[in-house]
């Protein structure tokens, strides 16, 4: 063996989780990078990660937002990191541990962040293959490809986590069911009525809930097949994630010798010392007063208070207020402080709403005082107003029901309820950063954004409850010296795209020149003008080259095709719901040999071709047009595909007829322009083959009819459309389309795609059911007449491009000859040319400006 000593006082942190690596932070934070000889060890292959963003990490793969802190941080404080590496033994007497290559290393204090493990109940057939649990990436990466050849999934356990892997499977296209011990789920947190309300909104998403069932055994020939509970009823499933509860990694702790619960975890007292008192314990293997603590908020807090005692500071542990506030399957849900009134020390007022699925509950002190807890679902405006009440132990003045009735404040001194929070008081519970740190880092580093107040106070990067609080912060601080944070399209206009949107409506202005010398000044930029061109063809739908669109338009709007590497340009002609006869599919293969094109299907189900000169694309686009298509507007911010599965016309699987109604919907809409690209699909059975749920609208079919899924997004970010409404007939879907699409183009910012329009707007999804299904803002029916007025005002772009001279003229790679530009270079890649260099593109002597 390898005897490791250093010199400087010894630390050692066994597991490298969130609270491990916290408590490095804190150390550091407190005594600077040179006093300690720091040394943590992992587990798992990464280096320490947010685990509450496990699902969220599925949907973007952003390493930079999911890893808490890069190799060269550990490096840059002299932490020395340990991944892949877990320590296997603790000899105390001796004051060392034992890695598993057999290293020794002496300590002068240990801190054991060994977490917990998810706890696996006893039920037979529990060891069959297509059991998970629900913990780690590696967890997260065995479901998904596991997933791949699975049909039907099941969540045991109908807890935070269950509902959060039920969300992950549904994702999967996995038909998904919950199953939930208690009567209710998330029993912790919940009452019964406010479980109900949960559950109608889950199962409005194609979960089913199962309550009150208990497992008793799991069938199946080496893979799980069925589940049977224990009154006799079954469950077909053949994969299954168990989320029943944690149990406290003490393992190394005893035998070591450690004192432990009856229950499992490891004793610590109000200083989190163990037993031993140079070993501490914090997260979730620490048991405090007889409670394990099963969020990250406390396990950071324990980080804080060891790291100021090995420091030198006297600070102690006290009971953890555990305060819930999370986004389920794109529900809000709050629960704080005794939220079910589990002590008999409270009256309640509840405020029940199971048609829109809001539920409020707060508890009130007997002597009407005191906020001792509550529930919110649906609606969390009050959030922060009571969390302010509960946390300061603020005495409520007035009525308690005004309290969740009347949202407390009026809209005009909506920063109320933040300005007056005492100074001192905890805003980021992950974090315990007050609201005067919050503050007075806005003003001394010039903050204007959320994300910047995140990376500098480190408020927000836990569980991320905190951050509509961190919003209303940075509103009235800045306007308390004076600063708007308005927005506004660019330096041309002081309006936002919406503002100009009714602007150009109300005033029917058909150009850019009449609206910046109305509304504007100056004459315009690179921002503003593809704005407005946008805004007037989601309008007027009038040809985006004429004379006074034209010089609005970017490079790919101004040639009707992208722009690729090498400046040459791509063809993509529209293929309606990816069905294509034999003729065509000759026809595009006669034109991509002519005119020596690469080809590639897309995404979308079409077919791509790369390498046109822009002398060629009139030329290209006659035999295509005089061939029967029309424009893909690949090039364009407007809808471009709706790709489908072949649905019932072939497959077995196929309920209802997703080719039709794909083609039906693709012409409805086809060259529609939006704030940004429009994407659709239709699936023809929940087995979800044309990924209809990564699309900003898709469609599944059921055996009733529809289901209507929008704001999905496939791209950098990848983000799962939520339900809009459920089985229906085809006019009712098309009609709650048109409604959508004609919304998001209204109020939706420049470039905005509609995943991240949702996460912005105000009520989320349950306020946009309320305007599309419920029309409670009473112009649905405009909405409709505008959606139709550009339908009917359709047409070819392409088709127009080569019938008018006057635009025609536009299409030269360079403005005073009409040579193409000889200095671009191909090679061949697998029977295909491909560029080699990216040529004159910008010549400053022909190419026109």
């Amino acid at each position: 063996m390898n005897l490791i000593t250093k010199d400087k006082p010894k630390i050692i942190i066994i597991g490298n989780g969130m609270v491990g690596y916290k408590f490095c932070e804190k150390l550091i934070e407190k005594s600077g990078k040179d006093y300690f000889d720091i040394k943590i060890f992992g587990e798992e292959p990464k280096l320490a990660y947010n685990r509450v963003n496990l699902t969220k990490y599925f949907y973007d793969k952003n390493e930079d937002d999911f890893i808490l802190a890069p190799e060269e941080w550990y490096r840059e404080n002299n932490i020395d990191v340990y991944i892949n590496n877990p320590i296997i033994s603790i000899i105390p007497e001796q004051k060392k541990v034992i890695d598993k290559y057999g290293n020794e290393y002496r300590y002068d204090k240990l801190i054991l962040a060994t977490g917990s493990t998810p706890f696996i109940p006893q039920i037979e057939g529990i060891e069959k293959e297509g059991i998970f649990v629900y913990r780690t990436i590696t967890d997260l990466n065995n479901i998904v490809r596991y997933a791949e050849n699975s049909r039907i999934g099941a969540v045991l356990g109908g807890g935070l986590l269950g509902l959060e892997a039920a969300k992950l499977l549904v994702d999967l296209g996995l038909e998904t069911h919950v199953i939930e011990y208690s009567s209710r789920l998330m029993p912790r947190q919940l009452d019964s009525e406010g479980s109900k309300i949960l559950k109608s909104k889950i199962e409005s998403m194609n979960i089913k809930v199962h309550l009150g069932k208990s497992s008793k055994q799991i069938f199946g020939n080496g893979k799980v097949e069925k589940l049977v509970f224990t009154d006799e009823t079954f469950l077909e499933a053949d994969l299954l994630i168990v989320a029943a509860g944690i149990r406290p990694r003490d393992e190394l702790a005893r035998k070591a010798g450690l004192l432990v619960g009856k229950n499992g975890g490891i004793v610590v007292n109000d200083y989190l010392q163990t037993s031993n008192p140079d070993i501490y314990a914090i997260g979730e293997c620490a048991l405090h007063n007889n409670k394990i603590y099963g969020l990250v908020a406390p396990g950071y807090a324990m980080a804080d208070v060891v790291a100021s005692n090995i420091v030198g500071y006297d600070k102690k542990f006290v009971d953890y207020d555990i305060i819930t506030k999370l986004k389920l399957l794109s529900i809000d849900v709050v629960s704080f402080g005794d939220a079910v009134d589990e002590k008999n020390n409270s009256y309640s007022v509840v405020y029940n709403n199971f048609y829109k699925g809001i539920y409020k509950r707060i508890n009130i002190s007997t002597d009407g005082k005191y906020l001792l807890g509550g529930i919110l679902i649906g609606d969390i405006k009050d959030y922060n107003n009571l969390i302010n009440l509960y946390k300061n132990k603020s005495i409520i003045t007035g009525n308690p029901e005004d309290l969740i009735l009347t949202n407390l404040l009026p809209k005009e001194n909506s920063d109320k309820g933040i300005s007056i929070l005492s100074e001192d008081a905890i805003v980021c519970s992950c974090e315990g950063i007050p609201k005067n740190k919050i503050c007075n880092a806005i003003l001394e580093y010039n903050l204007t954004d959320v994300n910047s107040i995140k990376k500098i106070t480190k408020a927000g990067t836990g569980c991320g409850g905190c951050t509509p609080v961190l919003n209303d912060l940075l509103n009235m601080t800045l306007k308390q010296i004076g600063i708007e944070r308005k927005k506004i399209l660019c330096e041309h206009f002081k309006y936002s795209r919406q503002e100009l949107f009714h602007i150009i409506k109300i005033n029917r202005i058909k150009t850019f020149d009449e609206l910046i010398k109305k509304y504007g000044s100056g004459t315009g930029c690179e921002i503003c003008k593809p704005a407005i061109a946008s805004i007037l063809a989601s309008l007027w739908n009038e040809n985006i080259l004429s004379e006074k669109n034209r010089h609005l338009q970017d490079t790919n709007d101004r040639f009707l095709a992208n722009i690729q590497r090498g400046g040459t340009y791509s063809v993509v002609p529209r293929i309606p719901g990816g069905e294509i006869t034999p003729d065509k599919l000759i026809i595009l293969g006669k034109i991509a040999k002519k005119y020596n094109l690469y080809c590639k299907i897309t995404g979308g189900q079409r077919i791509d071709m790369f390498g046109a000169h822009l002398n060629d694309l009139p030329l290209i686009w006659k035999e295509l047009i005089d061939a029967g298509f029309e424009s893909g507007h690949a090039y364009a911010k407007a809808v471009r595909t709706v790709k489908s599965c072949v649905g019932s016309t072939w497959c077995r699987f196929g309920v209802q007829d997703s080719v039709s109604f794909a083609i039906k919907i693709e012409n409805r809409y086809k060259g529609i322009r939006a704030p940004h690209k429009i994407k659709g699909g239709v699936s023809g059975c929940i087995r979800e083959c044309a990924e209809a749920q990564a699309k900003d609208f898709g469609i599944i079919a059921t055996e009733k009819g529809w289901n209507l899924y929008v704001c999905g997004n496939g791209g950098a970010k990848p983000q799962h459309a939520v339900l809009l409404a459920a089985d229906l007939d085809e006019n009712t879907c098309i009609k709650y389309l048109d409604r959508f699409l004609m919304f998001y183009i209204r109020t939706a910012d420049p470039l905005t795609r509609t995943a991240t329009w949702l996460n912005n707007l105000e009520g989320g999804i349950d306020y946009l059911k309320d305007v599309i299904i419920n029309d409670t803002l009473g112009f649905c029916e405009e909405l409709e007449k505008e959606m139709q007025s550009l339908i009917d005002s359709y047409k070819c772009e392409w088709k127009e491009a080569i019938e008018n001279e006057n635009i025609k003229k536009h299409f030269k790679q360079f403005y005073n000859s009409d040579e193409k530009d000889p200095t671009l270079v191909f090679k061949e890649v697998r029977q295909q040319k491909i560029p080699e260099g990216w040529g004159n593109i910008y010549s400053m002597e022909k190419f026109e400006v």
